[in-house]
């Protein structure tokens, strides 16, 4: 049976914590310079409808290094964007393909793909959800501080695709999430209730970062949102990670941030470039975790 990763839910919990000890692994081999070809004559078909800078160059190097290839297909150079059905063109890229990634805007358009596509499909960005980037954080967590299980986490920011992720990733991992958001910006409502009390709104972000063990957040205004920047600018001014709020969580707290930064509007340098930030780290597992992705859904295992 076909497998997809559309969301972190796809997976069985020992699936996920099987993944990220992959991905650790694959990353040593990758430091020692080992070559690893297990995806040798596999192909990669690349969805781009959202431009991109880490999920691009991840996926890309990341079949590169497995002994694959990927092949980069956008809209304006396929009939992707003149009006093909989504459903004929996985009939097509399925039977060409043997693992398909997509960045777009529509979760339903991703599903609509995966419903009528041979291979595996992976969502590498929907408007909302993210699950390739929480398979990076949680490696780059187990990585710096063991097993977050348990753990405290604070979401600080938008109630955004990032967001519904660090919902599920806390359903399937089992920390606590505390999500500090303004009001008219939370999370969607299904996604939060199918968490039960593994997640609190808090409106106070620094009662949401007390005790933390790790703090995350975004940008303010996403791709597409540009137009409301000053309007968000605006609602989201105490919701900033900075100095003050770092001193409320955990005195080995870790921040994350999936990148690109808009330094010093939801995070201060001052925190971004301190010692408990690890977003480079992060950053740099999109590659690995990504790796161990696609072995999993491509060999099982």
């Amino acid at each position: 049976m076909t497998r997809h990763f559309l969301s972190l839910l796809d997976l069985s919990r020992d699936e996920l914590y099987g993944i990220v000890r992959r991905a650790t692994e694959l990353k040593r081999m990758q430091h020692r310079g080992d070559i690893h070809t297990s995806l040798k004559g596999k192909n990669l078909g690349m969805v781009f409808e959202k431009s991109s800078t880490r999920t691009r160059v991840s996926f890309e190097v990341g079949m590169s290094q497995l002994g694959g290839h990927a092949l980069f297909l956008s809209p304006r150079d396929t009939q992707l964007g003149r009006g093909e059905p989504i459903e004929d063109s996985a009939r097509v890229l399925s039977r060409m393909l043997d693992i398909i990634m997509i960045r777009t805007f529509e979760q339903g358009k991703l599903e609509c793909f995966a419903a009528h596509s041979r291979v595996p499909v992976i969502n590498a960005l929907t408007d909302k959800l993210h699950p390739c980037q929480l398979l990076a954080d949680m490696q780059t967590y187990f990585e710096h501080r063991g097993d977050i299980n348990g753990k405290a986490v604070a979401w600080i920011g938008d109630g955004n695709n990032m967001c519904h992720s660090y919902i599920n990733a806390a359903r399937q991992f089992g920390f606590h999430l505390n999500i500090a958001c303004p009001e008219g910006y939370d999370p969607d409502q299904a996604i939060l209730t199918a968490a039960g009390d593994r997640v609190s709104v808090i409106r106070d972000p620094l009662s949401a970062a007390g005790g933390a063990d790790l703090i995350v957040t975004d940008v303010w205004a996403s791709m597409g949102q540009e137009e409301e920047q000053v309007l968000r600018k605006r609602a989201f001014a105490r919701y900033q990670v900075n100095d003050e709020l770092m001193a409320q969580a955990a005195d080995d707290a870790l921040f994350f941030h999936c990148l690109p930064a808009h330094r010093d509007e939801e995070v201060t340098t001052s925190v971004i470039d301190t010692e408990g930030s690890v977003v480079w780290d992060e950053a740099e597992n999109r590659l690995h975790s990504q790796k161990a992705l696609m072995e999993f859904l491509l060999l099982g295992r």
